[in-house]
C-alpha cells in the first residue's frame, strides 16, 4: 500500500510539474530593471539616479537649504532628516540638482538643535537637499547591504 501511494504522489507531481512546464512562460521574457543607475563624478562620489517608481517607492522628498541668524552670523540650516553619518563619522547630505538626481555631498555641522542642522560649510542657501529616505539613498549609492 505504501508503495502504491508512492508511485500516486510521483505521477501527480510529475503531472503538476508538466502543465507548469506547458505554461508557455519564459523566464528568458521578463526583463530586469533596475531602479536607480549610479554615475561617478570628477571626485569618486556617485550619482544617484532614481527611476520615477523608486521614488515613489521609497517616497523620497526634498527641501531647499535655508537660513538663519545665528548670533550676528547667518547659518545654513537643514532639516535633522536630511543629515547622515558615515561610518567614520562624517556627515553628508544628498543634493538634488534635478528631479530623481542626488548626489551626496559633505556637510560641517555647527550644532544640531531638536530638528534642525545648522551648517558652517555646506551648499548654498536654497539649493534642494533630500530630506526624506536618505538612508536609503546612502545604502543605494555606497553598496550597504549588498
Amino acid at each position: 500500500m505504501q508503495k502504491r501511494n508512492s508511485w500516486m504522489i510521483l505521477l501527480l507531481l510529475l503531472a503538476i510539474t508538466l502543465q507548469l512546464v506547458g505554461c508557455g512562460v519564459q523566464a528568458s521574457s521578463y526583463k530586469k530593471v533596475e531602479p536607480y543607475t549610479l554615475e561617478k563624478n570628477d571626485t569618486g562620489i556617485n550619482t544617484v539616479i532614481l527611476t520615477e517608481k523608486a521614488a515613489e517607492r521609497i517616497q523620497i522628498e526634498s527641501a531647499p537649504i535655508a537660513t538663519e541668524q545665528i548670533n550676528g552670523d547667518t547659518r545654513l540650516v537643514v532639516p535633522y532628516g536630511a543629515l547622515i553619518y558615515d561610518n567614520n563619522g562624517g556627515t553628508w547630505i544628498y543634493t538634488n540638482p534635478e528631479p530623481l538626481t542626488y548626489i551626496r555631498t559633505a556637510v560641517t555641522v555647527d550644532f544640531i538643535e531638536g530638528d534642525k542642522v545648522y551648517l558652517s560649510e555646506g551648499p548654498d542657501a536654497g539649493t534642494d537637499v533630500a530630506v526624506v529616505a536618505v538612508a536609503e539613498l546612502y545604502g543605494t549609492d555606497t553598496g550597504v547591504g549588498k
